[in-house]
């Protein structure tokens, strides 16, 4: 199958977690024997922020350690459903992300209202359904035939709202990229996350910076962006060794260096749409690092909690168990073996490129 993905960017992942997975989701269709192709626009806001932080180099790096995947830009012509037209010429499949702007997403409706030859998916992994529902009410979905849904809670809201066909498509671990390596430990605990919206300031706060403060010999580290000028403030207080923006692919060394990693669910998923865990866990779990999580309902059985990965449910838990952890080299071992264990069996972007073969071949079997 030719298969088309549009998304806001694959060559940026500056505050942008979706490229890791749908670069993953790529590389596993070629895998399958398909050909993918990535329709970005050729200015967008992920881009331009991370252009403008640190130049052209990280573009220069995406390209030569992702050569395989095929990227091609559009928004340089007058006429974008133009654009979208000779773009989908040829198309079996044609995913459209949420994170892309309304005209857009509905030029590619309108293009396979007026053809009809390829399936039309619309992949949502984000809260704005619940959080922002004014700002999903300004896309046009009549002409799709189907909806990707990252969680079980969000594929609820889809059917509640009358779209008949949605799927739950988890996020999932790129495993060409993600998988253990050995390194010297230099880190106690590494935390990869961005600040964000405020989504979990509070937690970031009494859980991570709170810890290292009342842990001094150990030695924590922080990679993400847009942290307000006070919460860098108050992590250099802590000791907290802030260290920017990580490019996705040099994830999986840092977390070589450190015994841990944490997870800290953003506030949206924990009431809203319960048992999404975004996509830092699967890569965390795939690196072979043990995690320990704060709350979160994983109510789809994704992972074995105590098994896979430690959940506290109090930042005094949090400070035992990384001090414990720190100290505790097989029961480090164990964890990270259970979780990379359920991730090769169940999380993987190749797990998700067979679910999407079954969904075009569900939905060709309904023509």
């Amino acid at each position: 199958m030719r298969i088309l993905i549009f998304a806001h960017s694959l060559v940026s992942d500056w505050n942008h977690g979706n490229a890791h997975f749908l670069r993953g989701l790529m590389r596993a269709l070629d895998a399958r024997g398909h050909e993918t192709v990535a329709c970005e626009p050729w200015r967008n806001w992920s881009t331009d922020n991370l252009f403008h932080d640190h130049g052209q180099a990280p573009m220069v790096d995406f390209a030569r350690r992702f050569d395989d995947l095929r990227v091609e830009f559009y928004g340089r012509e007058p006429v974008l459903e133009e654009e979208v037209e000779a773009l989908a010429r040829g198309a079996d499949v044609v995913v459209v992300h949420e994170f892309n702007e309304p005209e857009l997403i509905a030029s590619v409706g309108r293009v396979r209202a007026s053809r009809g030859d390829f399936l039309l998916l619309f992949h949502d992994t984000h809260h704005r359904m619940v959080s922002a529902p004014a700002e999903m009410d300004r896309f046009d979905l009549s002409a799709y035939d189907g909806v990707l849904a990252y969680g079980q809670s969000l594929t609820d809201l889809y059917r509640g709202r009358g779209y008949p066909h949605v799927w739950t498509f988890h996020e999932a671990a790129d495993t060409s990229v993600f998988f253990p390596q050995e390194a010297e430990k230099r880190d106690d605990v590494v935390w990869i996350g961005n600040w964000g919206d405020e989504e979990r300031s509070r937690e970031i706060r009494e859980y991570l910076i709170e810890s290292a403060r009342l842990l001094p010999n150990l030695g924590f580290a922080v990679h993400g962006v847009r942290y307000p000028e006070d919460g860098l403030r108050e992590m250099a207080a802590a000791g907290v060794d802030f260290r920017g923006w990580i490019a996705n692919y040099r994830v999986p060394a840092a977390f070589a260096q450190a015994k841990l990693t944490l997870h800290i669910p953003r506030g949206p998923y924990l009431d809203l749409l319960p048992g999404i865990p975004t996509i830092r866990p699967f890569e965390a779990m795939a690196c072979g690092i043990p995690l320990l999580s704060t709350p979160w309902p994983d109510v789809e059985g994704l992972f074995r909690q105590g098994r896979d990965y430690l959940m506290v449910h109090s930042p005094g838990e949090m400070r035992d168990q990384i001090l414990r952890l720190s100290r505790d080299q097989p029961a480090r071992a164990a964890i990270a073996q259970s979780g990379l264990e359920t991730i090769r069996a169940r999380h993987t972007c190749a797990h998700r490129a067979e679910q999407l073969e079954g969904i075009h071949a569900e939905m060709a079997r309904l023509v």
